[in-house]
């Protein structure tokens, strides 16, 4: 047989065959993983030709998870991001302390190892946030360390009608107390020295503001409790009551911090939107619905992770050992 008679054929493989789907546990259907069937894949590429279908499971499902795909450099990480979602957004009007690593790429939420973060969606304290949002894992942590995540969709169908019946008809007071140096301060929430600058934002994102003195700054807002997704209409539980509530501290830090401070003065506090309090008994009843719904899975090295904001929560969980995730936002979404 004369091997040199024999042509090589050209084997077309289409875009749906170079990547495989699964799910990471039974019943479960977030995230939706998505997987290279064969090494080599380049995932921005491959991101590029195939944005309908990644926006399709993305409504979907609310959550996609890449993995094994092999980005590590952080340029190629918010390259990634931008092929699917356009630029990336600025970290403004902040609630939590990040650094920012790169560009428009952001280290995750600099709590203590040993706290947890409650479930929630990224900036719903606000009247605009960005619709998704992206966490890459560089290093797992040696134990713990995950990123829970749950549908809001569900969490907005589980909460008792009552309890949301008056949060849809009042709203959640978001108030914040800035220059105690017991959270952030404005500087950093504002990302400016200058209070003029912190007036005209207030100003333009509808947000009471008052100088209390020379330094010191409270904050008022009322924004949605819960909202209707601008593409796929579906009613979803979107707010950080349960986060700003009194309730969120730690007993001990929660008394020490009314030994010397009135409740309007606290750093941080969720009211209804009429200025009333709040129930101690709707916010444990609305994080034990979270616990409900939380799906949690082990992250490891080069996952990307990415959340449709407005039908995915996230959170984290306590961990030990040295852990980095990084984050990107994408697409500015005004719910005014």
């Amino acid at each position: 047989m004369n091997l040199k008679s024999f042509k090589r054929k050209q084997v077309i493989i289409s875009q749906e065959e170079l990547i495989k789907t699964e799910f990471l546990q039974v019943e479960k259907y977030l995230p939706l993983v998505i997987k290279p069937v064969i090494d080599g894949i380049n995932l921005t590429n491959w991101a590029f030709n195939n944005r309908e279908w990644i926006e399709t499971q993305l409504f979907k499902y609310g959550g996609l998870l890449f993995r094994n795909f092999n980005i590590h450099e952080i340029e190629g990480i918010e390259t990634f991001i931008q092929t699917i979602s356009g630029e990336l957004i600025e970290y403004s009007y902040r609630s939590t302390p990040r650094s920012q690593v790169s560009g428009k790429i952001y280290t995750s939420t600099e709590y203590p190892a040993e706290q947890s973060i409650p479930l929630h969606n990224e900036m719903a304290y606000s009247l605009n946030w960005p619709m998704k949002i992206c966490f890459v894992c560089v290093k797992t942590a040696e134990k713990g360390g995950e990123t829970p995540i749950a549908d809001s969709r569900k969490l907005f169908q589980s909460i008792d009608p009552k309890i949301k019946a008056k949060f849809i008809e009042n709203g959640v007071m978001y108030v914040r107390n800035y220059g105690q140096e017991l959270d952030l301060q404005w500087e950093n929430v504002f990302q400016t020295t200058n209070k003029l600058e912190v007036e005209n934002y207030c100003r333009e994102a509808g947000i009471e503001f008052e100088w209390k003195d020379e330094n010191n700054l409270r904050t008022r807002q009322v924004c949605q409790a819960v909202a209707t997704h601008p593409k796929t209409g579906e009613m979803v539980w979107f707010n950080q009551a349960h986060l700003f509530h009194i309730s969120s501290l730690q007993s001990e830090v929660r008394e020490s911090l009314l030994a010397m401070l009135k409740e309007e003065d606290l750093p941080r506090n969720a009211f209804y939107g009429d200025g009333s309090k709040i129930e101690t008994s709707i916010i444990e009843e609305i994080n034990a619905i979270y616990q409900q719904e939380a799906v949690i899975f082990p992250w490891q090295e080069g996952d990307i992770l990415m959340l449709d904001n407005m039908l995915v929560a996230h959170g984290r969980r306590p961990f030990v050992g040295k852990r980095k995730v990084l984050v990107g936002m994408a697409e500015p979404f005004c719910g005014q």
